[in-house]
């Protein structure tokens, strides 16, 4: 069991010792460093950077040599992978590529976090828009979640259906919005995550949908396996729910392209 997504003090995690221990504890094989990085000079990335130090690109190679530290203590039988996890805008394409051709991480993540600056992930920017706006909202998120997998800038493409994580955005996704997704990856080396971070919170929700995975399968589409952890707490309890998770389903999760 591998897990490709978690995050450390280097973004909004826990301490990085203290997450490799707890994978370690927990009998993983090998653990993903993915911790956020936003690398646009726009005024909503900046402020994402400056509240929530999402700022990887100054500090990835002191966490480089934490890692280096961790991998040369004899006692953790741990594999411990130095990735990234980038926030993708398309008008940041350029910036992007050339921090990651300058970087050379083990493998990369993309995600889709914000649509004209709104996190997705916040009610509170969706809850006075009308239907049709929030319709919109959810169009404009699957249309950057594609031109991410078109970019061919990263190995895994996370959360697919982040948005379900919002009450406002929460089922407006169609069959189209995931068919388009679906072609997209099979054309694509970018592979999709089954991410469990709220799979084990009361939330309950394992990403992508049970009826979004359908349609992946449908597409032949390969998928890896992530935590999303942020604390030490959290790895065990997630891991064990997605072995569970890819052995009912019957699933071989990959890794993630970067690592083959």
């Amino acid at each position: 069991m591998h897990d490709y997504h978690a995050h450390t003090n280097y973004s909004d995690g826990g301490f990085l010792k203290g997450m490799v221990q707890a994978a370690d504890a927990a009998g993983l094989e090998g653990i993903g460093l993915t911790d956020h990085c936003t690398v646009s000079s726009r005024d909503g990335p900046e402020t994402v950077r400056s509240v929530y130090g999402f700022n990887l690109d100054l500090t990835y190679e002191r966490r480089r040599r934490a890692i280096e530290a961790q991998r040369d203590r004899e006692e953790l039988s741990v594999e411990i992978y130095d990735g990234v996890e980038m926030d993708y805008d398309p008008r940041d394409e350029a910036a992007i590529r050339e921090f990651l051709a300058d970087a050379d991480f083990d493998y990369t993540i993309g995600s889709v976090h914000a649509v004209d600056g709104l996190n997705v992930q916040v009610p509170s920017n969706f809850a006075g828009l009308s239907r049709v706006e929030r319709d919109a909202i959810v169009d404009d998120y699957f249309e950057n979640l594609v031109a991410l997998i078109e970019s061919e800038l990263f190995d895994v493409a996370a959360h697919l259906d982040l948005i379900e994580r919002t009450p406002a955005l929460r089922g407006r996704a169609s069959t189209d919005h995931y068919e388009r997704v679906a072609r997209a990856l099979a054309d694509s080396r970018t592979v999709p995550e089954i991410n469990a971070g709220r799979a084990v919170a009361d939330m309950a929700i394992v990403h992508p949908s049970e009826t979004f995975f359908d349609i992946l399968r449908e597409y032949d589409v390969s998928v890896t396996v992530g935590s999303d952890s942020h604390e030490p707490g959290e790895i065990d309890a997630r891991a064990t729910f997605l072995e569970e998770y890819f052995e009912t389903h019957g699933i071989e999760p990959v890794a993630p392209p970067g690592l083959n």
